[in-house]
């Protein structure tokens, strides 16, 4: 169908034939986007010839979105410095007054300034004065949940999951994925594939996976990519650990090379990636 055609067939409701005029506001398929009702009784009498179509047409719709190469990792760049963070925890600083995170070399220059010039410790970016107390910096990051900040709502979290309160924890996690946060998102789809403190929903599982998957998280995408690989799906398997190792993601790279002699890989795929990775390392 021309672009043309499919755009005029957006004119009209799929069911009836109504067109869209000044009082007639036409709705999308919630799911495919490629069709529209003037009414919810239309939709659902469309409904068993437009089940099949829309199925289809959702799961591309949602693939383009699974497979797009994100710019950067879901936690973006350094705000002092503007270069990537790392996608290793381990070596950045994360501050609870605002709930941001640095990179070790902002942190450790914003520490050897303070001692330079005899300053007293204080967060590298908003200045907040370090906390004297836990209960202080307790204090400061129950501000932060207040305020909504998705950051902060799953720090509270995962402490509540690392003291095993399951419940607390699948709660701020919920709340900070509706939020957008893809770690909550990942935390939440380890919870329902594992069955911990809920009951076990592999589907529900593979949902919060994805959506950290599309957020960025390359720890998500790299899980992701064994399950595809684990149900024989290697060609999507393969995007997944592409796109993942593009981000730095070094357990992605190390599986793409076993897909490489496996025969799954492309040698041209192979070496783009590996010079992908090896920017994406280097620049943070």
């Amino acid at each position: 169908m021309s672009a043309d055609a499919e755009s005029d067939k957006m004119m009209y409701c799929a069911s009836c034939g109504t067109p869209e005029i000044d009082d007639v506001k036409l709705k999308d398929c919630s799911a495919c986007k490629s069709v529209r009702y003037c009414g919810v009784e239309c939709q659902k009498e469309h409904r068993p010839q437009h089940k099949r179509a829309c199925k289809k047409r959702a799961a591309e719709l949602r693939d383009e979105k699974l497979f797009k190469q994100p710019e950067s990792s879901h936690d973006g760049d350094c705000p002092i410095c503007f270069l990537p963070l790392p996608i290793h925890i381990f070596i950045s600083a994360s501050y609870a007054c605002c709930s941001t995170t640095v990179c070790n070399g902002c942190a450790y220059a914003n520490v050897k300034r303070e001692w330079e010039e005899n300053q007293q410790p204080a967060c590298p970016f908003c200045r907040h004065p370090t906390p004297a107390t836990q209960e202080e910096a307790d204090k400061n990051e129950m501000k932060r949940v207040a305020a909504n900040d998705p950051v902060a709502v799953r720090e509270i979290g995962m402490k509540h999951f690392n003291n095993g309160d399951y419940e607390r924890a699948f709660e701020y996690w919920t709340k900070a994925a509706e939020l957008g946060d893809a770690s909550a998102h990942y935390g939440l789809s380890i919870m329902y594939w594992k069955g911990v403190g809920v009951e076990k929903d592999e589907n529900r599982g593979r949902y919060h996976l994805e959506e950290a998957t599309i957020a960025g998280h390359p720890q998500a995408r790299y899980d992701l990519a064994l399950k595809e690989g684990r149900n024989k799906r290697y060609d999507r398997s393969a995007k997944h650990f592409i796109i993942a190792a593009n981000l730095g993601h070094d357990d992605s790279m190390k599986n793409l090379m076993a897909g490489y002699r496996g025969g799954f890989v492309s040698k041209e795929e192979l070496a783009a990636t590996l010079r992908a990775h090896h920017a994406a390392v280097d620049a943070t």
